[in-house]
This record gives C-alpha cells, structure tokens and sequence, in this order.
C-alpha cells in the first residue's frame, strides 16, 4: 500500500477487435495473432507506443502449447517497452473480468500505476492432440540416437488407432454434459420458458445493432479482417424466426441456438491506471473499478447449477458495498446462454433461494430489466471465452463515461461453476 490508503483506480482506454463467428473471417488466426493485434489498437491508441506499463494480464481458454507465454509474446509484439512484465491467467469464461480485477487490485495497492487486462480465444485454432501413444513414440525415438533406433521406436510402439487425433472435449470432466447440457437443465428447474430466453436473445441483438448505429462502438471496437462489426449480430432478427429453430441439447428443451451463444474468435483488452497517470497521459477517465468478486458453485454433489455462480457472487459484493441490488444505473449480465441470465436474476428474486442458499432474510428483488445489457451482450457479439469479461467492462465503461455518472453491475458466469462479478462507476 502507499501511506496505508487504497488508491482509485480508472478506466482509460479499450480497443477490441469485432467478435466473429467460429471459421468465419478469423480462421486462419491465432490467438497470438488476435491478441497481439488487438493490443497493438489499444497502445497506439493511447499513445504508448515504446512505454513501459506496470504490466499486461490476460489469457485464453482454448490454447495450444506453443501458447504457454501467450500474454508476454503478445507483448513484445504490440509496441510496449519491451520491459513490461506480461502473465497468463485462466478461469474459464471469467479470465478476463478476472484479470481487470487483478490489475486494478495492483494499482490500488500502488504496486504499478498503470496496466492492461485482456483476453482471446479462437474456437478455429482448437488445440487438437495427438493421441497418447503417438506422443509417447515420437518422445522415445527423440531421444534415440541413431536413425535405425528412432525408426525402431516409432514402429514398434505405434499402432493404427494412435494416429487419429484427439478432439477437444467441450463437457464438464465431472459430470461429462456439456455446458449447455447444464445450462437446460437449470432452466427447466426454475421454469424458464423459451419464449422468455428468445425474447432476451432478441433484445440482444436489437440492443447491439441500435448501439452500432448510432456510433457507440465506434473507437472502441476497430476495423479487423474486413469486420467492422462483429459478424454475429442478427439485427433483422425475429420472434417468428427463433421459434422455427430445434432444440439444442435435449429434444424437448427450450435452449436454441438462437437464445445460446455460439463459437466464436476475437479479442479485448481494457487500459486501468490511477487518476494523476492517466491525467499525465491526456487520457480520460472513463469509469472507476471499485469492487469485485468471485464465487463458485457444488455442481457435482451440491447439484447447484453450473452457471449460477453468479447469484452467489453479486449478494457477496454487495453486502461488502454496503448496497442493494436496485441501486445500479446498468446490469451487465453474460450471456452465455439466455436462460443463465434468467435463471440468475430469478434466484435473486426468489424468497426461498435467498433464504436457504444464501441465508437471507428478504430476496435481493428484481431489477429494471431496461437497463439489462443495453449494448446488447454475449447473444449477440458471439462469446470468445476469456475476452468476454473485457468486452463487457469496456462497453460498461464507455456507457458510463457517455450517461457522465452512474453505477454499473458486471456478472460473469464460468465453467467450473464459476463466477466473477464486478462493480464500475463514473
């Protein structure tokens, strides 16, 4: 700490790149190259070209071994000082809101005065393996020193099946569904119907388009590959056209792949700092951080939903604040599946959830569902896992910056039944 007093800690900058649809415009790309990209539109920016930051977290869910520096790699590609430290970090679909906390924690601490949070994730790069039996032929002929020994080795050890691949596993190591598979199961217990998931997911995509339109996005999200915007967004979407669509995990479900986010590639990354840096920079202060938290769920034996992290997470932090859950200007609730952000803001509401769940008295209550994710959210942007949470706090943090004051709420579920939540304010 500097003279034992915490300091305040601001936005000041974002770039991302337009989200796009899994092998779509971003195919051919690697998570270095997204990310180092996307970096290299925040530094130039804000004017950093050749400075040395604090440091630089960030990460991917989805990474090949090649990606085991990922961050600093990136880092020494974007223009930054070469000197400026860069690490990983990995939880799930909440990477990066996680890493703006850490950042941020850093600062307030007056450890660094200024750093990055970001996140990528491409699902057209997914690291495929090799079989282990392929791998372990192809380590002892290595280590061979002779042709004739490395030859002995592989042909000796290798069989037919050790030469296909194996694929990346998209479900839950405990359970074995899948996250929507989890995500259905939810909505059916707090009876979630599907008119209500495609009305959200169409207000996602209304939101979203409504915001390109009139400017929002512009200097905030750059122009990438041909994108402009992310690739996604349906803004001629309709109520008509979502209820044509099967169901996706179960025959009878009510989640579609109108109303759950789809696979998708890109990149974010929010600038924090303190007050006087950012003022020595010329850069504005768009919003403060000024809490966070994180909470995880029994899935397994507890038989808790997956994704409802978040309905512990949020009453935590705001019990910290001192504040209720109606006292925020804007919610930005991750729309990893829409059913998860009902389900989310139903247990809040709900008497008995908050009385045995959390051990609660009254229910947090319901919010104003106008000020849910008014930019549109994951629906509609599409969902690369760990740049999701910075997405969010950019927009969040521009939304602030333009309304000149307010309070926003940033909920973030993850697999592993994970949440990071977050408060900004202006």
């Amino acid at each position: 700490m500097q003279n034992g007093s915490l300091r305040k800690v601001a936005i000041v900058g974002a770039k991302r790149i337009p989200f796009a649809r899994s092998n779509t415009a971003y195919a051919h790309l690697s998570n270095q190259d997204m990310l180092t990209d996307t970096l290299r539109g925040l530094v130039e920016a804000c004017g950093l070209v050749g400075e040395r930051l604090g440091e630089v977290a960030g990460g991917a869910v989805q990474k090949h071994a090649a990606d085991w520096n990922l961050v600093r790699e990136s880092v020494l590609g974007c223009g930054l000082d070469p000197h400026t430290p860069a690490y990983d970090v990995q939880q799930a679909c909440g990477t990066s809101l996680e890493t703006t906390i850490l950042v941020a924690n850093k600062i307030a601490l007056g450890q660094i005065d200024a750093g990055i949070a970001c996140g990528v994730d491409t699902t057209s790069d997914f690291p495929i393996a090799a079989h282990p039996g392929l791998r372990q032929a192809l380590m002892k002929a290595n280590a061979a020193r002779s042709t004739g020994d490395k030859l002995k080795a592989v042909l000796g050890m290798l069989r037919p099946s050790h030469v296909i691949p194996e694929m990346p596993r998209q479900g839950e190591p405990r359970t074995g569904k899948s996250m929507g598979q989890h995500a259905q199961i939810t909505a059916d217990e707090w009876g979630i119907s599907r008119e209500e998931q495609d009305r959200l997911a169409l207000a996602s995509h209304q939101n979203l388009a409504k915001a390109y339109d009139a400017g929002f996005f512009d200097g905030l999200v750059m122009p990438y590959h041909g994108l402009e915007r992310d690739n996604n967004l349906r803004p001629d979407s309709t109520l008509e056209k979502m209820a044509k669509l099967s169901p996706a995990f179960t025959k009878d479900g009510t989640l579609t792949a109108a109303n759950s986010t789809s696979f998708t590639d890109g990149a974010s990354a929010v600038l924090l700092a303190t007050e006087e840096w950012a003022a020595a920079k010329n850069l504005p202060v768009l919003a403060y951080i000024t809490s966070g938290e994180t909470a995880a769920v029994d899935f397994v034996e507890g038989h808790e939903g997956l994704l409802m992290g978040g309905a512990y997470a949020i009453p935590r932090m705001l019990d910290k604040r001192g504040l209720s859950l109606q006292d925020f200007d804007y919610y930005e609730i991750h729309e990893a599946f829409a059913a998860v952000v009902l389900c989310t803001l139903k247990a809040l509401e709900s008497p008995e959830f908050c009385r045995n769940k959390l051990g609660r008295d009254t229910p947090l209550g319901s919010i104003d569902r106008d000020k849910l994710n008014v930019k549109g959210s994951s629906i509609a942007t599409g969902h690369p896992f760990a740049a999701t949470g910075t997405r969010i706090v950019a927009t969040l943090a521009k939304t602030l910056n333009k309304s000149g004051n307010g309070r926003g709420l940033i909920s973030i579920c993850a697999a592993g039944g994970q949440a990071v939540t977050a408060i900004l304010e202006k």
